[in-house]
């Protein structure tokens, strides 16, 4: 498996292929190349694509109509991606967006490293695909001009022509008259003109997102929308914990009086990561619902049957308390001085609890064999990890194993290690039939990869003055990455041990702090639980839920205004000046959002009786990669129920440059109505080994009635584009936790917020 840098080298960095642009038939065909094809022809290659001669990467294609078409090898699951990435092409292209439109394509080794995540699409692909734009236009101005017979100096592209000197020839025109046949080499391709910012047409302006029509009319298929002739339905019963359970035997005497039903299967999954599954087959899928329930299945649980919620986080306090556990994420300065220095010690413990994923379309797979190819249909966010552990699963080669991606009906993280399609083709080979395989919702919450729960130890320390020095944090909790992907566990500071980044970010913030310290730990007895997942904003949501909220307490103790305190750590010096291109500016931008919502919060109306207004900051995804956010959250507290009312969230956000204005707006207010949820209504707890919580009539999300006022507000920027997929999520929980304690003098500490805690610390 590649590491984590490796496999992002893979997705972003085009600086070793070569750009190609060829006629193939009736069309022009544009893609990225490696390198070893240099001594063949641009019309040799494209020719060769899809045959085993030739793998490009990123490629689209004008038809000789004028329609431009780009293939888009990122998951869709509500954000859009594919119209995001479409406009940067087409913008830097000269085309007329009505011209459009997008294919989201399958596993073909052609198209590279296949991953949706972490908020990297824009991010990664903003540059190669600016880049492939650019070519395309300088060819097709070079071609237009030769056809128009004026020199190429005089003309522009736009909307889909080639204009010179009053004269114009549209794309599809110089598409069937002309054969183009052009090269472009790394060091080229980076030195082609991009446009600037002030003349985009496309990049930054409103428009509807290409998936919206096919959503709407019905026409979009998802996963769970996949049939074909002669397919039967498979539904799990799921073992009592995720590891070590074994069937003994199965009685389906009940179950064989269900009309439909066809029996079922034990499973056997060779990479042991499907443990004492037992899968009902049926004719329909009601059928296999009603058998499911009926099959009486006697199995040996694992070693885990007996944990619950309780003990994982006594388990975790455990493990913060002790000085000898984790790895360093941060090491800054030195910690231990400014312990033994300390005047006074500040020290708070925060917590979250479990939250599971629920994605509104639940998880489903369809698989069949085909000319020992094996085709596996349906959602997913990382393929290029899911598809190894398919073939691994069934014991062929990785180019045995195509995912066929469809719109997902929610991600969220869920889909990104793609375990649910692993028993759906293990039912198809055992049975040798073609598997429709669907989780009901109790399957699904059951089967989820959630979020862990997690606890967080902080110390600062002051000088006799009570002058800040520093701080150490701890936080503990199950990692993902280890369950899933554990190559892409990087060492930490000064060779303490491996640790999960995607359960640390955020831990490195960009407060300036004279003594830092970050301790990553490992929950093993989370771990050994259940299979931990990376769930919208990953370690970033419960990670700042404490930091944030601590950062308040600190302030109060230097004796200093929440908002100034922050302030006076964002001075943007040494590491926290940023990195150019990504985190240019470092600091001062997240400075600056945050002297844009003080501004904001002073033309607004003060909070009432048992009102407050509380901030945070944040910079997710990682580090390398920030999206600078500052957050504020109205709340009103009703001291007799200990109900808290969201009445207003605020937030100001640095992206950079925002490619698709409508979809980045949505993924804001997406983020934050979850980073609501998660705050006061969403989470769960384990019991006896699995979680308590199964559909939702008990796991109760934020309702439309709980909906507060949005004001979002982005700071006009052309700097590199960064994602927006998590950021909103991060910051909600800790700004109303601050708020609570303006507005009723109690901090609360557990994730999420309930009434009764609030009642009891008011008690």
């Amino acid at each position: 498996m590649k590491s984590i840098k490796e496999a992002k080298q893979t997705v972003t960095n085009y600086s070793r292929r070569r750009f190609l642009i060829g006629s193939v038939g009736t069309s022009l065909l544009m893609a990225f190349a490696p390198l070893s094809y240099a001594s063949v022809s641009t019309r040799e290659i494209a020719e060769g694509v899809g045959s085993d001669r030739f793998s490009p990467t990123v490629w689209f294609e004008i038809a000789n109509n004028g329609q431009i078409n780009v293939n888009i090898p990122r998951a869709e699951m509500g954000q859009h991606v594919g119209t995001a990435l479409a406009r940067i092409v087409a913008d830097e292209l000269g085309a007329n967006w009505d011209d459009v439109s997008i294919t989201h394509v399958d596993t073909d080794p052609k198209w590279g490293y296949m991953v949706t995540g972490g908020s990297w699409s824009v991010h990664q692909s903003f540059a190669p695909f600016s880049q492939a734009g650019a070519a395309g236009r300088m060819v097709l101005l070079e071609a237009g001009a030769k056809l128009l017979k004026v020199k190429p100096g005089d003309c522009r592209v736009e909307n889909s022509q080639v204009i010179c000197s009053g004269k114009a020839i549209s794309f599809a025109d110089i598409v069937s008259k002309e054969k183009l046949e052009k090269t472009y080499t790394p060091e080229e391709l980076a030195a082609l003109p991009i446009k600037p910012a002030k003349q985009r047409n496309l990049i930054g302006k409103e428009t509807h997102a290409l998936d919206i029509p096919a959503k709407i009319n019905g026409s979009a298929t998802y996963g769970l929308d996949v049939e074909f002739d002669g397919m039967v339905y498979a539904r799990p019963v799921l073992p009592p914990t995720t590891y070590g359970s074994k069937v003994n035997k199965v009685d389906d005497s009940d179950a064989k009086k269900i009309d439909g039903y066809l029996g079922y299967e034990i499973l056997d999954d060779p990479s042991e990561l499907i443990q004492g599954w037992v899968v009902v087959l049926a004719k329909d899928y009601v059928s296999a619902i009603k058998a499911a329930d009926r099959l009486k299945v006697d199995v040996t649980a694992g070693d885990t049957a007996d944990v619950s919620e309780s003990d994982i986080l006594a388990h975790g306090q455990k493990l913060v308390n002790d000085p000898k556990q984790g790895a360093w994420f941060v090491n800054e300065g030195n910690v231990d001085n400014a312990k033994s220095d300390s005047k006074n010690t500040l020290e708070s413990v925060y917590r979250t609890h479990t939250v599971l994923h629920l994605a509104l379309e639940p998880l489903n797979a369809t698989v069949y064999q085909e000319d020992g190819v094996w085709h596996v249909h349906g959602g997913n966010q990382w393929q290029s990890l899911t598809l190894p552990a398919i073939a691994k699963a069934l014991q062929v080669s990785e180019d045995k194993v195509v995912i066929h991606t469809y719109y997902l009906g929610g991600g969220f993280g869920r889909r990104l290690f793609g375990d649910y399609m692993i028993p759906a083709a293990l039912t198809a080979k055992q049975t040798g039939k073609t598997v429709k395989f669907i989780f009901t919702r109790e399957d699904d919450s059951k089967f989820d990869q959630p979020r862990s729960a997690s606890v967080s130890r902080f110390q600062s320390y002051f000088d006799k003055d009570n002058n800040f020095m520093g701080m150490t944090h701890g936080f503990c909790a199950g990692w993902p990455t280890m369950a899933m992907a554990p190559a892409f566990m990087p060492e930490g500071a000064n060779d303490t041990g491996k640790l999960d980044p995607f359960s640390a970010a955020g831990a490195d913030h960009w407060y300036s702090m004279a003594n830092h310290r970050a301790l990553a730990i490992n929950n093993d007895l989370a771990q050994k639980t259940f299979k931990p997942g990376w769930l919208r904003s990953v370690g970033q949501g419960w990670i700042v839920w404490g930091l944030e909220s601590f950062i308040d307490e600190t302030a109060e103790q230097a004796g200093m205004n929440p908002i100034d305190f922050r302030l006076s750590l964002l001075d943007g010096k040494g590491k926290q000046a940023g990195t150019c291109p990504n985190s240019t500016g470092g600091a001062k931008r997240l400075h600056h959002v945050l002297s844009r919502l003080k501004d904001k919060l002073a033309e607004s109306d003060k909070p009432g009786e048992n009102e407050g207004v509380g901030v945070s900051v944040s910079s997710g995804q990682e580090r390398n990669m920030p999206a600078w956010l500052a957050v504020a959250a109205h709340v009103k507290v009703d001291k007799s129920s200990g109900k808290v009312e969201v009445k207003k969230l605020t937030l100001v956000m640095d992206c950079g440059t925002v490619v698709h204005p409508d979809g980045a707006l949505a993924q804001l207010e997406g983020g934050a109505l979850w980073g609501l949820s998660m705050a006061l209504h969403e989470g769960t707890e384990f019991k006896n080994g699995q979680v308590k919580d199964l559909n939702l009539n008990t796991y109760t999300p934020l309702r439309h009635d709980q909906v507060p006022e949005l004001d979002i507000e982005f700071i006009d920027s052309t700097e590199v584009p960064v994602g927006l997929g998590e950021p909103g999520v991060i910051g909600i929980a800790p700004a109303i936790g601050n708020a609570i304690y303006q507005a009723v003098g109690v901090r609360v500490k557990d994730l999420p917020i309930r009434p009764e805690h609030i009642k009891k610390l008011l008690s």
